[in-house]
């Protein structure tokens, strides 16, 4: 703690160069996970991706205050013109937008062009990349892409990025058109939305740096990394040259909140905020009680250990709001989950015996009392892999998800032959091994929480559990190399529709979205056939569907989707949670004459 005190003084008495009337305004907040790195073709962790988005920009982002949700074009110079078929999408750049000044330029003002869109494209495609989003722009479906990476695949060569793509063309510097296989009415939310992972990227960029393009992080946005200790702290400055930029949104008439935001912000100039330091904080009671004592402006998402302390009975606790605080509650689009490993020979498999195996866990395990206890009450249940506030989710749907039915959990057992054979107390496997299963998890006291409720839940019924401690990186590399058993993750939406979860389950995905490896044949027909299909009864009715699918395989437990508090410092104003994108920095304000002196 003194450590941070110390950085966050050294970071307070920054001020502006000689002659400049304003003090620096900064940004101190701390997220609850390390960064895994800066290169949105190689993300999946919101963490990181909360970085990118807030230095990259694509060429459509969202609303700050609409809800629901609106698209608005950022880099585009207005809508796309579309097909009629929904397999032609044109869309103009804007000139005159830069990126940030940078070594790999040479000393040259670099400007933004559809080229550069085309290439950030075709690096999901690389098989170099190991892109965890490439899954996406296979969906989509460009036509001639996915030829030419398998061609690359086969060849083991190096991607040709100079190879024009049928689907992915720059028909002159500012005029970019994607063609696709099949009808895709839903393109722009899908791949062309979204700073933190579809953001454009410079070729000169990634060569000059190479294998640390993970660390040198360069695009349009409106902010820069200025200084970067891995795991620890990372700050970032406004971009000296981003173009001129104001506050704009389009609130919902009745939406008081977003009006009165948007009547104090509307036509200033973004960003607003000149320095963001983010520290990473793993525990929770440092990370609450530096927002407590004023040493961060903004408390992101309060830990579940202090949920009753900040908004007992669901309202900002009076301690807080005689402080001037502000908190912001979101249901958040977002799931809690377990994920089982289908291709690990215990707790895999398709089988009736496998199934019946997943199925047992899932009953014994009480999610009611997770988000009575590790929760403190801020959540619902899940009943299926689809988050609120996107296409596809039912409040009315109701499945053995969220059942809590250890009886017949352990009737499942039994009849299928997880029965102890040995009489020390513990079942066994049908063939007489022992069943121990392993939990992969992380160094943090609501993981312990939910860890002890997962082993006294499976000791009931007879199961030993076992945890493996590691940090979130670790685990994620674990699973995504198919090394793992069972391990807890969270899902949030990177978009409006709701078949961006499903991809959790599409077998194309796996190793990517698709952590558990899950392989249906009929789950993916549905996938498919969903991704032509215009919003409507028909395509309600697959999402249906593949949810029964979801739940009757088991290869996620589904938890909960969560009720997210963030709350703001008397001084820091404008703060809205976004649901499906991640950049805010560039909408919020600090008033520095409101700060505290330390």
């Amino acid at each position: 703690m003194k450590r941070l005190l110390a950085t966050l003084a050294a970071c307070a008495a920054l001020v502006l160069p000689a002659g400049a009337a304003e003090p620096v305004k900064t940004l101190r907040y701390a997220f609850r996970i390390a960064e895994t790195g800066f290169d949105p073709v190689r993300l999946s962790d919101i963490y990181s991706r909360t970085i990118t988005g807030h230095i990259f920009e694509s060429l459509y982002t969202y609303d700050p205050l609409a809800r629901p949700t609106r698209i608005v074009p950022l880099i585009a110079a207005g809508e796309p013109e579309i097909s009629a078929d929904f397999k032609t999408f044109t869309i103009k750049v804007q000139p005159g937008i830069y990126f940030a000044d940078d070594p790999a330029f040479k000393g040259k003002k670099r400007e933004v062009t559809a080229h550069d869109f085309v290439y950030s494209i075709k690096r999901y495609a690389d098989p170099a990349t190991n892109s965890q989003g490439w899954i996406s722009y296979e969906d989509a479906g460009l036509v001639g892409l996915g030829e030419l990476r398998s061609q690359v695949i086969k060849a083991k060569k190096p991607f040709p990025y100079d190879t024009e793509v049928e689907g992915v063309r720059a028909l002159d510097r500012y005029t970019m058109q994607l063609r696709t296989k099949a009808p895709r009415p839903r393109l722009v939310e899908s791949i062309l939305a979204g700073n933190d992972l579809y953001g454009a990227m410079a070729r000169e960029v990634v060569e000059f740096y190479g294998d640390k393009i993970m660390e040198h992080p360069v695009g349009t946005g409106p902010y820069m990394l200025k200084e970067w200790r891995r795991s620890s702290q990372m700050v970032f400055e406004r971009n000296p040259a981003y173009r001129e930029r104001v506050y704009d949104a389009q609130p919902a008439a009745d939406d008081k909140e977003a009006l009165d935001i948007l009547a104090k912000l509307k036509g200033r100039r973004i960003p607003m905020i000149d320095r963001v330091v983010v520290d990473i904080i793993v525990e929770n009671q440092p990370r609450w009680l530096a927002f407590l004592n004023n040493e961060h402006d903004f408390m992101e998402r309060v830990p579940e250990d202090f949920l009753t302390q900040a908004a007992p009975g669901g309202k900002i606790a009076p301690n807080l709001a005689k402080r001037g605080m502000q908190a912001v509650f979101t249901l958040a689009p977002d799931m809690t989950l377990t994920c089982f490993n289908m291709e690990d020979p215990v707790i895999g498999g398709y089988t009736p015996d496998k199934v019946a195996l997943r199925r047992a866990l899932s009953l014994a395990y009480d999610v009611k009392k997770e988000i009575r206890l590790a929760r403190r009450g801020f959540a619902i249940p899940g009943q299926a892999p689809v988050v609120p506030g996107t296409t596809g989710y039912d409040a009315e749907f109701k499945s053995e998800m969220s059942d809590h039915d250890p009886a017949r959990a352990k009737a499942l057992l039994d009849m299928y032959g997880y029965v102890d054979k040995d009489g020390d107390g513990w079942r066994d496997l049908p063939d007489g091994q022992p069943l121990v299963l392993t939990r992969n998890t992380e160094p943090n006291s609501l993981s312990r929480a939910i860890d002890e409720l997962w082993e006294k839940s499976l000791r009931a019924v007879g199961i030993k559990l076992q945890v493996k401690i590691q940090q979130w990186p670790e685990n994620l590399k674990a699973a995504q190399s198919g090394k793992y058993q069972m391990w807890p993750v969270g899902s949030t939406a990177a978009q409006p529709d709701g078949q961006g979860s499903l991809q959790r389950y599409y077998g194309p995905a796996s190793g990517t979205q698709n952590l558990p490896r899950f392989k249906d044949a009929r789950f993916d027909a549905i996938y498919d056939r969903m991704q032509a299909l215009p919003d409507g009864p028909e395509r309600d009715a697959l999402f249906k569907e593949a949810k029964r699918i979801a739940v009757a395989y088991v290869a996620y437990k589904v938890h909960a989707h969560r009720m997210l508090i963030d709350i703001e410092q008397p001084w820091m104003s404008g703060y809205r949670r976004p649901l499906f994108w991640q950049d805010f920095w560039q909408f919020v304000d600090i008033d520095e004459s409101k700060r505290p002196v330390r």
